[in-house]
């Protein structure tokens, strides 16, 4: 932090920044003309557009074959399963959307409208998380049995991996539609004023997604961790076989966690990283900076087309291979079309914006080709990750090579070396989007133009987020057909092999979704490190103060504090999402326990296991462990921010965006590679299925399901929940802190309610038992059963 408010423009110690005083007040001013709401008319029919693509899309992916009557009965009981969860999550969180909105309607803003309508998009943008949440799992719960069928078919690999691929492709579709029109119908409506309406929009998106990625994965990793432990360990049974009793609820989860929660998750990561590069634009170039951003993710829009559309596996090759051509090709695209916007939008020197001060117009360089650059490091940075993560997750690579190597030695040498692997991993992919921030940072010495720089960067990686859903989605979808088609007991020989083909590979491209989804994330919340000072310098001038550039040096102990305490929430943060992880799979593993030992009759398949029983168990505990970290994410920037000050709130946000980023990179690949770890040697390496090799495997795969699927992919919305609620509330901790309604008392006395529902949040947490045994009830109930 000492760098951002030191090196770009050398304020002294009770100086204003100059370049961002007045941000506000001057974002006021800048009106639409004819030519600019041409533009933004542009921006939504690109956007309607591609949610007319993604609706053909959907067409051509339920026209598919549905396979055999038994297959359908599975898929049915995944569906409604998958949509009675997510039916309860939303009334759960309609509750607690309202008070939010309430909330933000009560937060100060400079006029009514402006209060109005951030608290209005809030809800805008949590209704469309949801529905691409819920898109995302409608699709896929009925994509999923049709690749499994697709696969018994002639030119079964290339069909089930059209289907697989254009199902994500029409989540991609929905995904920058929504987030494209949502953005710009607020700067239709509000102009000058839509930067601070569009906190609300961003808002509402990152915190519904957070708590989907939270609820989602811990429902879908205890489903899949009682299934393992239990049916895998204990039974010896296949992954997916229709006799453990959690085959249902494992097939659930991954539409809600995967599916829905992902979807949901870059969805927020979109609509933030438009928000920030907004606010940030109109301080940096003006009205061209409020536009600009709409046109590059609308160019995104076109590549994404082609790149759904291209993605065909030539014979012979990899499906892996065939996708990540893909991702290049629109990436490749994207870069040259963003280029030609750049130079032809923008002008080539400061002097030629329009709505911008004279300081602004007075600034050297281009904007042109400061925009240029930028956009093309996003997308370089998209590229980097994506090869960077697949080395380190994928089979043909050494790192899961040497894990799956270190089964020969049993489950704690897998653990050990699936560690280090994260842990490498972690560093390799933070310093790549450092360099990445940095070179950003450094295309202008003025601090407001290099923030929009970092933001447009953003929004470089966001013309790729198209096919990066269609890549994740694709991941859960082929798991999903692999399990139809074993529990049905119905699709062999090369068409097992072609699903279980497309699952390891589906598997490399979550996790490869998840690194790029981690660099928007600290791409979004560097940027909106930007509008947290124009938040915090508005509300000195309105309060007649200056702004003290001492206060956020990081060696000042206030702010250093606040760095501690913002690494310190995100290990909180990791440890109450695996927790809940831990509690939730030991209920399930009793209730198949008890199964099994009730009803004989299951393992000779004489009997059917009572699917629904762990459905409920895992709907009940994922909602119940919502609250206490989505309280700790929303209300810890508020007890820092009035108890301590905006500076140390400044060090909390950096603790939090460095820590957050290694270890959301380090829980995302240490479990993608164990995973893959065991898809190795179930493709006969190492002893095959069955052996004890793949038994430590699949007890390392275990450790890694609530890091990859729960804890790591939280981080990211984490991450801009506190950055925009730290944005959000500035305004009020300075008017309680400084000039005529200063109130230190009301300001502390926020601090510790604040704080006061957090530690009640996690001792009632704490409470509930952190062991993987269940009570003396359920040890009774396995005990009565057997005998």
């Amino acid at each position: 932090m000492s760098l951002l408010f030191g090196v770009h423009g050398g304020w002294a110690q009770g100086a204003a920044p100059p370049e961002s005083s007045g941000v506000r007040a001057a974002s006021t001013d800048i009106a639409l003309t004819g030519p600019d709401y041409a533009v933004v008319g542009v921006v939504i029919a690109i956007a309607l557009g591609a949610l007319a693509f993604g609706s053909v899309l959907t067409r051509e992916v339920l026209a598919a074959g549905q396979g055999t009557v038994k297959m359908r009965e599975i898929a049915q009981a995944v569906q409604e399963g998958a949509s009675a969860y997510l039916n309860r999550q939303f009334r759960t969180l309609a509750v607690f959307a309202v008070a939010v909105f309430l909330v933000l309607f009560a937060l100060p803003a400079e006029t009514l409208s402006e209060r109005i309508g951030r608290s209005i998009f809030f809800l805008f943008g949590a209704a469309f998380s949801a529905v691409i949440g819920y898109l995302g799992m409608w699709l896929s719960t009925r994509a999923n049995l049709r690749v499994a069928a697709a696969s018994t078919e002639d030119g079964g690999r290339e069909k089930a991996m059209r289907v697989a691929f254009r199902t994500g492709g029409v989540v991609g579709m929905t995904t920058i539609g929504l987030g494209l029109l949502g953005a710009a119908l607020v700067v239709l409506v509000y102009a000058g004023q839509a930067p601070r309406v569009l906190e609300g929009f961003g808002f509402g998106a990152a915190l519904l997604a957070m708590f989907m990625r939270v609820g989602g994965g811990i429902f879908t990793k205890a489903a899949d961790v009682g299934a393992d432990l239990v049916g895998k360990v204990e039974h010896n049974i296949p992954e997916d076989d229709p006799r453990n009793a959690a085959t249902i609820a494992d097939n659930v989860g991954d539409n809600v966690g995967d599916c829905a929660g992902m979807a949901a998750d870059l969805f927020e990561s979109y609509a933030v990283t438009l928000v920030a590069a907004l606010i940030l634009g109109t301080a940096a170039f003006g009205l061209q900076g409020l536009l600009f951003p709409l046109i590059v993710p609308a160019i995104g829009v076109l590549t994404a087309v082609i790149g759904v559309y291209i993605t065909k596996a030539r014979s012979g090759e990899s499906a892996l291979t065939a996708i990540n051509r893909s991702f290049y090709i629109s990436a490749g695209i994207s870069g040259v079309l963003c280029a030609i916007a750049a130079v032809l939008y923008l002008p080539g020197s400061f002097a030629g914006l329009t709505g911008v001060s004279d300081e602004v117009r007075a600034i050297d360089g281009s904007p042109a080709l400061i925009a240029l650059v930028a956009v093309i490091i996003g997308i370089l940075l998209a590229v980097v990750i994506l090869k960077l993560t697949g080395y380190f997750t994928a089979t043909e690579h050494r790192p899961v090579r040497d894990v799956g190597e270190s089964s020969l030695t049993g489950p704690a040498t897998v653990i050990l070396t699936g560690l280090s692997v994260g842990f490498e991993s972690a560093v390799y992919t933070a310093l790549v989007i450092g360099v990445a921030v940095f070179g950003a940072f450094l295309l202008s010495s003025t601090l407001s133009v290099a923030l929009f720089a970092i933001a447009l960067a953003g929004c470089g990686l966001l013309t790729t987020v198209g096919v990066i859903v269609a890549m994740d989605t694709f991941g859960p979808v082929s798991d999903n057909a692999q399990g139809i088609a074993e529990m049905s007991g119905e699709v062999e020989g090369e068409s097992a092999n072609i699903l279980t083909e497309l699952d390891a590979v589906g598997n490399t491209t979550k996790a490869i979704t998840k690194g790029i989804a981690i660099a928007t994330a600290v791409l979004a919340a560097t940027a909106l490190f930007g509008s947290y000072l124009d938040a915090i310098t508005a509300a000195l001038v309105g309060a007649g103060q200056q702004f003290l550039a001492g206060d956020f040096v990081v060696y000042a102990p206030n702010v250093l504090v606040g760095v501690v305490i913002g690494a310190s929430v995100v290990f909180l943060f990791t440890g109450l999402a695996i927790n809940a992880v831990s509690r939730a799979a030991g209920a399930v593993v009793y209730e198949v326990r008890r199964q099994f030992s009730a009803n004989p009759g299951i393992m000779d398949g004489s009997t059917r296991p009572e699917y629904g029983r762990v459905v409920d168990i895992c709907t009940r505990d994922s909602l119940r462990e919502l609250a206490t970290p989505g309280l700790l994410a929303v209300l810890a920037p508020i007890a820092v921010g009035f108890g301590l000050g905006v500076g140390p709130l400044a060090g909390y946000l950096a603790g939090a965006i460095a820590t957050g980023a290694l270890m959301a990179i380090f829980l995302a690949n240490s479990g993608g590679a164990w995973d893959n770890s065991k898809k190795l040697v179930e493709d006969g390496y190492h002893g095959g299925k069955g052996s004890d090799s793949h038994e430590a495997t699949v007890i390392g795969d275990t450790v890694g399901d609530p890091f990859k699927d729960t804890a790591g992919p939280a981080i990211n919305p984490l991450l801009k929940v506190m950055n925009l609620v730290s944005v959000l509330i500035a305004p009020a901790v300075v008017a309680l802190s400084v000039g005529d309604a200063a109130s230190p008392a009301l300001r502390i006395g926020i601090a510790v309610v604040a704080t006061a529902v957090i530690v009640g949040a996690v001792v009632l947490s704490k409470r509930r038992s952190t062991a993987i045994a269940g009570t003396s009830a359920e040890q009774g109930a396995v005990t009565n059963g057997a005998s």
